[in-house]
């Protein structure tokens, strides 16, 4: 029977596309793996759908087979939020994971698994069945080390979540701002803060942990890690740095943008995108039209409509101020919905990058060499401005008005700042800095392939004891 590696992705394409990615690097250090990703299908919106992407990797990448699984029932609770719900359907789609599992093993040999950190409830379901199970955290070892060190700080964050003024300060990490943890921390009583904490005691027992990062990126959170300083009283399992982890950029080189770009001087235009799900009311949209026009900078801009008004494709001239679009005409660019962010980023053109700070962009701006404005939306993306500028140093922060708005005035002083100021030239040089330590992680001999080789040949020794049946106690 071959050798079979499960993946397990959360819905949606900002867990898929990292996960795919982690089975072909695996394919590419041992050919003879035959790799199943398990997909499931949200009973909510994830931001578009993934079949066109997978029938894609199907074609090209056919050593990745996509098995889909049964779809789950909704929550019974629909006032649930997208976190809460992100948690939930792994555990309600367990019947149906095990069942999977069982016909797989007909015809392989599940030698381990790889599931996603919101799959957590999953992790019961594989080491049930005897198959050595592996977390895969798709964000940074500073971020990691918080989570890991959720019960440990439990009492903390309980007694001081409630104000929004003060900031707890985690080994290894400068003190971050209660208001800058996810809105999930705001209930430990809720299904994602609860969630949180069961994935950060499961991930103990797993047989390892798989992160997105590389040690020259972030030394400080990778030591106390090491240094069982999140984990104290317990052993901390294997850690596996093999980043930085990106999506190739793909056969797009038609886009209307990337024509543009190459009519503009090097490192010349800044580039602003906001992923899959972040969108920005009218107000918004309209003092950042102002604030890039007000700057003189050049620009491509991609824009989606307000979050209250569907899918459908941003009407342009009703959304951003009036003659804008001719006035910047030549200078700026602004795209609807969507752009090839990996091809953008990677232009000689292209000289700044404002980001919500998801980990997939900012791994890719890295490694294209782009510095960065810091201007996150949602989930950890706040606690990841902290890292991106007060410990890794490539990114400039957004300062936000009353709500979280960003005004004009801001907007103007941060893109300005980014690309004329010796700041700005600092934050340049410390992501090309940042850059070429990413290479050197994974070139011959480099830290990031050493740790996939080792994580590959820790599986060498399981096939025996990867059957399923009972878990040996």
């Amino acid at each position: 029977m071959e050798d079979t590696i499960i993946l397990y992705p959360s819905p949606g394409m900002g867990h898929l596309v990292p996960m795919v990615e982690l089975g072909k690097l695996l394919l590419t250090h041992n050919p003879s793996l035959s790799i199943i990703i398990l997909i499931t299908t949200a009973p909510f919106d994830t931001a578009g759908s993934t079949t066109p992407y997978i029938d894609r990797i199907s074609a090209t990448t056919p050593s990745i087979v996509f098995r889909h699984l049964p779809t789950a029932s909704s929550p019974s609770d629909s006032s649930l939020e997208v976190v809460d719900l992100l948690f939930e359907l792994p555990r309600l789609t367990n019947p149906n994971l095990h069942q999977a599992l069982q016909t797989i093993s007909q015809k392989s040999r599940p030698t381990a698994s790889i599931i996603d950190f919101f799959c957590n409830a999953s992790f019961e379901v594989f080491t049930s069945l005897n198959i050595p199970t592996y977390y895969y955290y798709t964000s940074g070892a500073s971020i990691l080390s918080v989570l890991l060190s959720i019960p440990t700080f439990h009492q903390v964050i309980i007694e001081r979540i409630k104000d929004r003024t003060t900031s707890i300060e985690f080994h290894g990490l400068p003190p971050i701002r209660t208001s800058d943890f996810p809105g999930s921390f705001l209930n430990p009583n809720g299904i994602a803060y609860k969630s949180f904490f069961s994935t950060a005691i499961q991930m103990v027992k797993s047989s390892g942990i798989i992160a997105n990062t590389w040690r020259a990126f972030e030394p400080r959170a990778i030591k106390t890690i090491s240094d069982g300083l999140c984990t104290p009283n317990l052993s901390t399992p294997p850690v596996y740095y093999i980043g930085p982890l990106t999506a190739a950029s793909g056969d797009l080189n038609d886009h209307e943008c990337l024509s543009w770009l190459d009519s503009q001087p090097r490192r010349s235009v800044v580039f602003l995108c906001f992923g899959s799900m972040g969108r920005f009311k009218s107000e918004q949209l309209m003092d950042m039209a102002i604030g890039l026009e007000q700057s003189g900078q050049r620009f491509l801009w991609v824009v989606r409509r307000p979050p209250a008004e569907g899918e459908t494709e941003p009407d342009l001239d009703i959304l951003l101020p009036e003659g804008f679009l001719e006035r910047t005409k030549g200078r700026g660019l602004v795209v609807k919905s969507w752009a090839p962010q990996v091809a953008v980023l990677s232009h000689d053109s292209v000289g700044g990058f404002v980001t919500h700070c998801g980990w997939n962009s900012t791994l890719e701006a890295v490694c294209a060499g782009v510095p960065m404005v810091a201007w996150p939306l949602y989930a950890e993306q706040r606690m990841n401005r902290v890292v991106l500028v007060e410990v890794i140093e490539v990114a400039l922060p957004v300062e936000e008005s009353e709500g979280g708005f960003v005004r004009a005035t801001e907007v103007e002083k941060r893109v300005r700042e980014l690309m004329e100021s010796e700041r700005g030239k600092e934050v340049r040089e410390r992501v090309m800095a940042m850059r070429e330590s990413a290479m050197a992680a994974l070139g011959e001999g480099g830290t990031s392939r050493l740790a996939l080789a080792k994580l590959v040949e820790s599986w060498k020794n399981m096939n025996d004891t990867s059957q399923l049946g009972p878990r040996s106690q």
